[in-house]
């Protein structure tokens, strides 16, 4: 009886297993989402997503040639004395200028500023295009019409320059590499300064390329040059362009924990620190009246001398899969909220008499669990995901003024006083940045699939992404623009 019971116990499990082989052949996964969930969803394979985005870009290069590229504003404005209306000129015409070229804007606070927007679209937004995109958790940069990002084909990950107005593909540039994890594909954000896209890959690989053509200027291995293993999600900080250097986060011993580059000949200029790497990019800031890199380690939050490296302060900052960006609240304040369970701190810095600088704990709170988004300010109040709910807090006081509305491991910007936010679905939010109440006016569906990128914003283009689809929308006129 016993043998009898064992052999269908044995049937069955093989069975179960030759059905899950099957199931995995056609491409069933286990997606993992930011608040610990997980989702079984039939998938294509890197290999059948090039193929697919291939065929698409063939289908476009097929269709009618790409306008002239727009003039830049000197050129425009040389060009013609008195300059047509907005509304008359086309999408890219007036799309030309160099605004969101870094992560998370120009400031790299997720603030748009540039001109006002419209929150009032509702339901009858449609986007200006939508189109596949290669693997990978990226976000764009955007200059001179041209919005840059770097993804997954493949077996090779591949910056790409496309334009703003149409979405048109402009060029590529690829290189064979890749990481799996937790996703496919490379998830730092490119930085592009004066007519150069620097562009990180996950496994290490930098480059400096030519914005208009995509040629490669320079190249090296971060990881190699820094003798540094890769981290469990790769490389993820975004260069960050300060003067005439780029500076990355390999996470090196011996003086190569960061890492500043010359921007024209790839030359390493410094390197500072012993300490592991983290996943959060850095940000150049001026603090107390000091200029400086501020940036997460694996280990702590520090302030660096753009000129050598030099350590200015640091404040132990141990969490696992640092990833959240520190958001600068004032001339001289530091909001931290990093890390899964991880309380949320407002730090003060002071110059001290011999000008090192000394972080002090004004509050700390329970309420802003960032996890690996990142928070806005906006007049005196703090707005960020709460793990996977949205909230308000006092930056004076770390207290809470409201929370609600779910939105998953999503991603936040400010515009217009308005905070659009891009949920772990997909979908497109505003919420009014109002300290009062949670006031939600209107979500949409964008893009199909789990949403982790950051949303990027200029001259009034929203463009978001995931690991499959792209798109932008067109928040100055509220319509598709068509």
């Amino acid at each position: 009886m016993l043998r009898k019971w064992a052999r269908r116990v044995l049937l069955l499990l093989v069975g179960l297993a030759v059905i899950g082989g099957i199931l995995y052949a056609a491409g069933l996964r286990i997606i993992q989402y930011g608040g610990g969930g997980i989702q079984l969803a039939f998938t294509k394979s890197v290999d059948q997503r090039a193929v697919e985005i291939e065929k698409h870009r063939e289908a476009q290069r097929a269709q009618a040639p790409m306008p002239a590229p727009a003039p830049s504003a000197p050129e425009a404005a040389a060009s013609s004395a008195s300059p047509p209306p907005l509304e008359s000129r086309s999408p890219a015409l007036r799309r030309a200028s160099t605004y969101w070229t870094g992560f998370r804007g120009p400031e790299r606070d997720g603030h748009y500023r540039q001109q006002p927007v419209r929150p009032d679209w509702g339901p009858a937004l449609a986007p200006l295009w939508k189109q596949p995109v290669g693997g990978g958790y990226a976000s764009f940069v955007v200059a001179d019409g041209r919005a840059f990002t770097i993804e997954q084909r493949g077996r090779r990950e591949v910056a790409a320059a496309y334009d703003l107005a149409t979405g048109r593909e402009l060029w590529t540039t690829a290189w064979n590499a890749l990481f799996q994890e937790n996703g496919d594909g490379p998830r730092a954000t490119p930085a592009w300064h004066d007519g150069r896209l620097y562009v990180l890959g996950a496994t290490g690989e930098f480059r400096a390329l030519d914005g208009a053509s995509g040629r490669t200027l320079w190249r090296t291995d971060i990881l190699a040059d820094a003798g540094a293993g890769n981290l469990d999600f790769g490389m993820a900080a975004s260069p960050l362009v300060v003067d005439d250097t780029v500076v990355v986060l390999p996470g090196g011993a011996n003086g190569r924990s960061i890492v500043a580059y010359d921007g024209e000949s790839g030359r390493r200029v410094w390197g500072a620190l012993d300490d592991g790497g983290s996943y959060s990019s850095p940000t150049l800031a001026t603090l107390a009246g000091v200029r400086q890199i501020l940036t997460f380690t694996a280990t702590r939050l520090v302030g660096l001398s753009p000129e050598n490296g030099q350590l200015l302060w640091e404040l132990p900052w141990s969490t696992a899969n640092q990833a959240s960006q520190p958001l600068v609240a004032g001339r001289d304040r530091v909001f931290v909220s990093a890390g899964s369970g991880e309380d949320a701190v407002m730090l003060q810095l002071t110059a001290g008499a011999d000008g090192r600088l000394s972080p002090r704990e004004l509050w700390r709170t329970t309420r802003m669990n960032n996890n690996f988004s990142s928070s806005v300010l906006h007049d005196g109040y703090i707005y960020g995901l709460d793990g996977s709910i949205l909230a308000c807090i006092d930056a004076s006081n770390g207290e809470l003024k409201w929370k609600g509305g779910r939105y998953g491991a999503g991603q936040v910007i400010l515009a217009s006083g308005h905070l659009l936010v891009l949920t772990e679905q997909g979908e497109l939010a505003v919420v009014r940045a109002d300290p009062t109440a949670h006031q939600e006016i209107t979500r949409v569906p964008a893009i199909e699939g789990k949403t982790w990128n950051h949303p990027a914003m200029s001259d009034g283009i929203l463009l978001i992404r995931n690991t499959a689809e792209m798109a932008a929308f067109d928040l100055e006129r509220g319509t598709s623009g068509r």
